[in-house]
């Protein structure tokens, strides 16, 4: 298993199948540090910003306790000596950026939730970094840098020696310390610094006559270092993005891998010495043996510097699409939260040197199908950029895109959006993509077929038609739902086109301000075009009366269409805070309004399909049944919408060890379901009546209960709440028709009295038909039962003389 912290989460993969196999949440901010149970291998300790230590089985993914410090934790360390205790980082109280390391002696009690009582502080004035604290063999001694200063704090002496570096900076050397680890059987530190350099630590019990020796490589910042299980091998990385090992301690006997990809920010050994893994600035993590050599990796979302191609939707894999690498685009599966594969669009060799003008990516959009992928790069420059569109087949049998046209300077200026026409791609006289750019055009491209017989593809793209409004800067561009009518915005206007003759229809604005996104209504909104101007104003214009049907004042940053449903998600920045309106262009008014949904400025959204339509019991979540909606804020971080509540958000970390129904069932589970159902068969035989139960699939609560390991199991006031709340019913709300009904029949009740058996062992009898029938019994109202009794009532006996 490879342990990983992720946000507010702990994942754990197979190292084999680089699987997820468990997403251990619980935490309430983002996880600081996980180290293992020194005296339990099966568990692990996590510490948050959330002030909590958790103790989880991580082999089934469950919470065990949870202990509560009450401030920030900023690193976690589990030294083997320390019996009920572990240390972590945390701010000094009264003083800026000042940290402590304390020990925290874990309290011992039958419930989950424990409070922290005893806490002593063992170093002041640490770094805040999980990489500048280190604890010597067997936990005798604990190790911190800061700045140049390094501290060495024996327990049992109970001493404390400090020992300061030069801070002058000489012919390029910078003595600041980065990085700190402790030699597993030897009293020996190493510790990395700013400079490059790797200096070993020995003698360190003495004040003066301490020593150290040197090792260099590394051309910038040692990132981290960690020694092998037996102590004789030191791995070392940094901004190279190259593994260093190095052998006894010589700087002679050192070996490599190069090529990783990104930075190396941190390493890990596995407990038997066999693995070795890197954590890289891109979000991925690479599992490496023994004898440095690559063996897998796994790849999470890229922060790239600038998204500047926006959150688009692979239609075929249902994979967010955005820039990766520098030049790539990477493909990213949420479900998984993986990398389903990078394809390299700018095909340069990117150099990591400041100052130097170089192409990028910037804009994509795919076909309907996701057959034909559309991608812009640009280098760097403002005044003239150099632009190049391409356009990329999908081969089904190479599984990949194929290059099939390159077009150099599609536009003499900055290409600001670009779509397909979102039609059926059966026929190629259909597949249309435009492009609007700075120059005050926008350019209409078709396939043509490829008259050049040295051509590999039979079909390539070219220009059909270019389009202009007044001389003004083209910015959007959407087709409508059925491609019929093309949308595009020249600065503080949107135009209309016709897609098959390229005449102008209408126009509309809404002065002051820019266009500053559009797009059409779907399904039954279809007639209306949406716009969102820089001035802080939303407007929906009517396609048939050319009219504006309604606006309303608000600063719409983002506006993103539901491609299987009517509703637009509008996200606005209001007073340092990003808000969601969900609306239908129908109705002016919002049917779902999330109000400061997170500090961080939202940049990006993008509406994924579900594979199924999800079962969704909240009303104010419907909108969500066949899409989810994601966001992408300023700082790259991604989000998304639950639509699960609390409790059910809690469930899945105590619920793993669930009985799946694919499983085989044991013996006694056969003969118990088989006696089940000869028992029901016989109640149906005897005209029983069958009694359905409302709640047919148990609530998070009752599975919790009945599959949660007893040793692991919360108290019982904790479940308690959940468990009599999932075992209340909804209350049925009655019309005025039913009511009256119910009135009548009470003063009707007398007369009916003398037919109720009757009636009553007839309704059990076509009940108990129904169920050997395999159908559903369909239930009658109040006043459908009252008219059923007064025909039951009417004799028809004279019909027999017929």
């Amino acid at each position: 298993y490879l342990l990983c912290a992720s946000g507010d989460f702990v994942k754990v993969y197979s190292v084999n199948t680089e699987e997820t196999l468990w997403l251990m949440g619980g935490h309430a901010d983002l996880v600081t540090g996980i180290q293992l149970n020194p005296h339990n291998h099966m568990q692990l300790y996590s510490s948050s910003l959330d002030g909590t230590i958790k103790l989880w089985d991580f082999m089934d993914g469950i919470p065990i306790k949870t202990f509560t410090v009450g401030s920030k934790l900023l690193a976690l360390y589990t030294p083997a000596g320390a019996e009920d205790s572990v240390f972590v980082v945390i701010p000094k109280k009264g003083e800026r950026d000042t940290f402590q390391l304390v020990s925290v002696k874990l309290a011992k009690g039958a419930g989950q939730d424990l409070e922290v009582q005893e806490l002593s502080v063992v170093l002041d004035g640490v770094g805040a970094s999980v990489k500048h604290i280190a604890f010597g063999r067997e936990g005798a001694y604990v190790v911190s840098v800061k700045d140049v200063n390094l501290q060495v704090y024996f327990f049992k002496r109970k001493l404390l020696n400090r020992f300061s570096l030069s801070t002058v900076k000489t012919k390029g050397g910078d003595n600041r310390f980065s990085c700190v680890v402790c030699h597993p059987t030897e009293d020996c530190i190493a510790t990395g610094h700013a400079d490059g350099k790797i200096r070993l630590w020995r003698n360190f019990h003495h004040k003066k006559e301490y020593t150290y020796s040197t090792l260099h490589w590394h051309h910038d910042i040692v990132m981290d270092l960690a020694f092998s299980m037996e102590g004789t091998r030191l791995l070392s990385g940094g901004v190279e993005s190259v593994l260093v090992q190095w052998h006894n301690e010589s700087s002679c006997q050192k070996d490599f891998l190069p090529r990783l990809g990104s930075p190396i920010e941190y390493i890990s050994m596995s407990s038997d010495g066999a693995l070795c893994c890197t954590l890289h600035t891109d979000n991925r993590i690479t599992i490496i043996n023994s004898n440095l050599r690559f063996s897998r990796s796994i790849q999470g979302l890229i922060k790239s510097r600038d998204v500047k191609t926006g959150l688009v939707v692979d239609p075929r894999t249902k994979a967010l699409v955005l820039n990766g690498e520098p030049g790539h685009l990477q493909f990213y599966s949420f479900q998984s939260d993986q990398q389903l594969f990078s394809l390299d669009i700018v095909q340069r060799q990117y150099i990591h040197q400041a100052g130097l003008k170089q192409s990028d990516l910037v804009k994509v959009a795919f076909s309907a199908q996701g057959t034909w992928l559309a991608t812009v790069e640009e280098s760097e420059e403002v005044t003239d950029p150099e632009l190049q569109l391409k356009l990329w087949f999908y081969s089904e049998e190479t599984q990949s895109f194929q290059l099939n046209t390159r077009i150099n300077t599609p536009h003499d200026n900055h290409i600001t959006d670009m779509c397909f026409r979102d039609m059926d791609e059966l026929g190629d006289d259909s597949l249309i993509l435009v492009t609007t750019g700075r120059d005050c055009v926008f350019k209409v491209w078709v396939m043509v077929e490829d008259t050049d017989p040295e051509a590999q593809q039979s079909v390539s793209w070219s220009c059909d038609f270019v389009g202009s409004y007044h001389n003004y800067q083209a910015t959007n561009c959407c087709f409508s739902e059925d491609g019929s009518l093309l949308a595009v915005s020249f600065e503080e206007t949107v135009t209309v086109w016709d897609s098959l003759t390229w005449d102008l229809k209408c126009t509309f604005c809404h002065p002051p301000g820019n266009i500053r996104n559009i797009c059409f209504g779907r399904l039954t909104c279809s007639k209306y075009l949406i716009g969102a101007t820089d001035y802080g104003f939303l407007c929906c214009w009517n396609l048939l009366t050319c009219a504006l049907e309604w606006s309303a004042h608000l600063n719409v940053v983002v506006l993103q269409p539901d491609p299987l449903s009517e509703h637009i998600a509008a996200v606005s920045w209001l007073s340092k805070e990003s808000s969601l309106f969900v609306f239908k262009p129908n109705e002016p008014r919002p049917i779902y309004i999330q109000r400061n949904l997170c500090k961080e400025k939202i940049l990006l959204a993008a509406f994924v399909p579900r594979d199924e339509p999800e079962m969704i019991s909240s009303e104010k979540y419907l909108w969500l049944r066949k899409s989810q909606l994601f966001f992408l804020t300023d700082t790259h971080e991604l989000m998304t919408l639950s639509t699960k509540s609390l409790e059910e958000r809690l469930t899945p970390s105590s619920k793993q060890l669930a009985v799946e129904e694919s499983l085989p069932v044991t013996p006694f589970s056969v003969l118990l379901g088989k006696h089940r159902r000869q028992q029901a068969q016989e109640d149906i035989d005897l005209g029983k009546p069958v009694v359905h139960n409302k709640q047919e699939q148990a609530s998070p609560a009752v599975k919790e209960l009945l599959h949660t390991p007893a040793h692991v199991l919360p108290s019982a006031s904790f479940l308690c709440t959940i468990f009599i709340n999932s075992l209340l019913l909804s209350k049925e709300n009655k019309s005025a028709e039913e009511v009256a009904d119910e009135v009548e029949m009470e003063s009707e009740k007398a007369e009916d009295d003398s037919d109720e058996e009757d009636v009553t062992e007839m309704e059990q009898e076509d009940t108990s038909h129904m169920e050997l029938l395999g159908e559903t019994t369909c239930k009658l109202s109040k006043s459908q039962e009252k008219e059923l009794r007064k025909i039951r009532k009417t004799d028809y006996s004279w019909i027999a003389a017929f």
